[in-house]
């Protein structure tokens, strides 16, 4: 990742799967879980949280 911090510019790797976050010019990548689901919680027009929750599938699996 390329940061130009005068600019306020960041260049990623558009081949890697990920969400980002910006507040207040910092940047917060949040990277992908195999099986799951990610909520954002916005206040104020910024993100105050990420909850993350995963999901186990149990069909075709010995154990966890």
């Amino acid at each position: 990742m390329n940061v130009n911090i005068e600019k306020m510019i960041v260049e990623i790797d558009l081949s890697e799967n990920a969400a980002y976050v910006v507040i207040d010019g910092q940047l917060t990548k949040v990277t992908p879980k195999h099986f799951g689901e990610d909520t954002i919680v916005w206040q104020n027009g910024k993100v105050l949280d990420v909850i993350r929750s995963e999901r186990h599938r149990m069909i075709g699996q010995t154990q966890i």
